[in-house]
């Protein structure tokens, strides 16, 4: 079945809302505190970045969140977490999420963005694997896990060791 997925800007109605879709798509509540710490914190959380997908009802099932984060000294932002609703899950909401999340990146100037997920899932948005444009991690990650994106062409990506908001913990 396919859908038509509309997409907007976290707003503070939203907020219970995304805490349930995170809680709901992953099998520990420990995304969702990461969503309210990344939003407390004034270094990491930029307004707009926290986009929500909405079925044909105006319901919430989906949510993608970026923040800022650093490759080596250049700003850059994080995809983490996406969410979605696991009833509303492979329909396209989590994606119609990050792509609204990347506009609104590229509309606010930003140029990078990292991501430590899926393989399979996160190439389609324009990811690649970071390693092949020198960044990696702190930590030891699995090499195809941690990948890149440069939003504009003019900015290629900068080499250099991810440094995440403290909320992360990484």
């Amino acid at each position: 079945m396919s859908h038509t997925w509309n997409t907007h800007a976290e707003t503070g109605a939203d907020i219970p809302v995304i805490r349930d879709i995170v809680r709901a798509a992953f099998p520990t509540p420990e995304e969702a505190a990461l969503v309210d710490a990344l939003r407390a914190d004034p270094g990491a959380w930029i307004d707009g970045l926290s986009v929500v997908a909405v079925d044909g009802a105006d319901r919430p099932v989906g949510h993608a969140l970026l923040t800022r984060c650093h490759i080596g000294d250049r700003p850059a932002l994080c995809l983490a977490p996406v969410a979605v609703r696991p009833e509303s899950q492979r329909s396209g909401a989590g994606a119609a999420a990050v792509r609204a999340a990347l506009t609104a990146a590229e509309r606010l100037g930003e140029h990078h963005v990292v991501v430590l997920g899926h393989p399979e899932y996160y190439p389609r948005f324009g990811f690649t694997r970071a390693s092949a444009h020198g960044i990696g991690l702190a930590i030891d990650v699995p090499d195809e896990a941690l990948m890149a994106l440069t939003l504009d062409a003019a900015h290629p990506l900068p080499a250099g060791t991810v440094r995440y908001a403290a909320p992360f913990g990484i």
